[in-house]
């Protein structure tokens, strides 16, 4: 079944949950997987308690789908464009990004398929193009599953690094891996 836009941020709703405030995030205070920064970049002066969850529906959209461009990946492919918001709310938009523009240089077949992406962590025409090329070339080698795959590796990489460089995210490694990149294969 493909993932609409709204189905997509209310699974990342469900799994961030309701308001957590944990010491050992430095995301701080954080609603509906919103932490408080953004809350206040996006003009919430409320407690994060009461962060109306319509409001975090707003914020995602915004910030973690039309800014990074993921909206132009759904039509081509809903699961990628999921994984990729999915990872951007966790990480950051720049992170996906380039991990999508570097798999899909590593998989250009010698840039047979279309010419090498420059890894900039920005979704414009020439990355969709490529994708669309990607997926049209890989559809009979079962691609996008592939293109997942890759994807959730650079993403549980990014958290066991992040794991070694600093002790308090050990906290969160194991449910980082178990929820956002084992939950997706």
């Amino acid at each position: 079944m493909a993932k609409s836009i709204d189905i997509i941020i209310d699974d990342i709703i469900r799994a961030e949950g309701g308001y957590v405030d944990n010491p050992n995030d430095s995301g701080g205070k954080t609603c509906w997987g919103i932490t408080e920064a953004v809350a206040r970049s996006a003009g919430y002066t409320g407690d994060m308690r009461d962060l109306p969850k319509d409001l975090a529906r707003s914020i995602y959209y915004k910030q973690y789908v039309i800014l990074p461009r993921f909206d132009k990946v759904i039509p081509l492919s809903p699961v990628i464009a999921s994984e990729l918001v999915d990872s951007g709310v966790n990480l950051g938009i720049a992170w996906p990004a380039k991990w999508l523009q570097t798999c899909l240089n590593a998989f250009n077949n010698g840039g047979k398929l279309y010419t090498d992406l420059q890894v900039d962590g920005k979704i414009g025409t020439v990355t969709i193009e490529a994708l669309a090329a990607y997926l049209s070339a890989r559809k009979n080698y079962d691609g996008e599953r592939t293109l997942l795959v890759a994807l959730n590796c650079l993403q549980g990489a990014r958290y066991i690094e992040l794991s070694q460089t600093s002790p308090k995210n050990e906290a969160f490694a194991y449910g980082w891996l178990r929820n956002r990149v084992s939950a997706q294969l």
